[in-house]
């Protein structure tokens, strides 16, 4: 378990996050969404050690992740949303820099960039920015980390690349595994992350599950507004709506009308999922 106390950072005198808490478990992926500027990425590169809190803690495992133990980084992956290109055919740097990882399998390289059509003898340099975050991708998840920490991953990708990487995502990394991804992309991983986290700068507005979701706020793609409707909006044929699920029914999470009814009732989602 990851778990997050009290934890602020700023970058000078600019504050970036204040008082932020949060758990993280084993065996999910978390979807982390926010707006930008709330720290998103700063989030991301606190988690995995690359920047120290200003206040507040991070406990992984025992493990405080800016203190840099060998062990636990070999057991982590942070890919950013901008990677590099390498003057080096691909199979050639994912066998190099995948000596600093314990758990780095070759094969299992070979077999996601197989996933995502890639010719691993392609010079990393020669590549376009799609085929490029492909390949990081690949790398990332045949180190088979139990932390992965992925930033905009589908930034770049095409539409059929998009299917590959969700495939991939699924069937590559450990039941164990600790997967925080944040997206601004929500539609290209609506089926594949849970639980979700809503940040703000100074607190986290949402962390639950897809059921606890629809467990407590209902999904409406009718016709006819609703009387409590927290948020609503015009789509062909009618509206997509969310209100209080006070009756207990089944409805199809949308991730974009979340995210507006969180950031348009801060207070009252918060109080809604307090006892979550």
């Amino acid at each position: 378990m990851i778990k997050v106390d009290n934890l602020s950072f700023s970058y000078g005198s600019t504050p970036c996050l204040q008082n932020i808490s949060l758990e993280l478990k084993e065996g999910r992926i978390y979807g982390l969404l926010g707006e930008n500027g709330v720290g998103k990425t700063t989030l991301l590169t606190l988690l995995c050690g690359l920047k120290k809190p200003n206040q507040g803690s991070i406990d992984t495992d025992g493990d405080n992740p800016y203190k840099r133990n060998p062990d636990f980084l070999g057991n982590q992956y942070y890919l950013p949303d901008e990677v590099a290109p390498v003057n080096a055919a691909a199979s050639d740097w994912a066998t190099d820099t995948g000596k600093f990882w314990p758990n780095y399998s070759n094969e299992k390289f070979l077999q996601i960039m197989g996933i995502f059509e890639m010719d691993a003898a392609q010079k990393m340099n020669q590549m376009s920015a799609g085929q490029l975050k492909k390949t990081y991708i690949s790398f990332a998840l045949a180190c088979s980390p139990k932390y992965l920490f992925l930033d905009e991953p589908t930034n770049g990708l095409d539409i059929p690349s998009k299917a590959q990487f969700r495939k991939a995502i699924m069937s590559f990394t450990p039941e164990d595994s600790i997967i925080v991804i944040s997206t601004h992309q929500v539609k290209d991983l609506e089926n594949i992350i849970d639980p979700i986290i809503i940040l703000d700068k100074q607190d986290v507005l949402l962390n639950a599950s897809v059921e606890q979701i629809t467990d407590k706020l209902y999904f409406d793609y009718g016709t006819e507004l609703h009387t409590e409707s927290l948020y609503s909006e015009q789509v062909p044929g009618g509206f997509i709506q969310v209100y209080p699920n006070t009756e207990g029914k089944d409805s199809k999470l949308n991730i974009e009308a979340l995210f507006n009814t969180v950031h348009k009732h801060k207070d009252l989602i918060k109080g809604i999922f307090s006892h979550e």
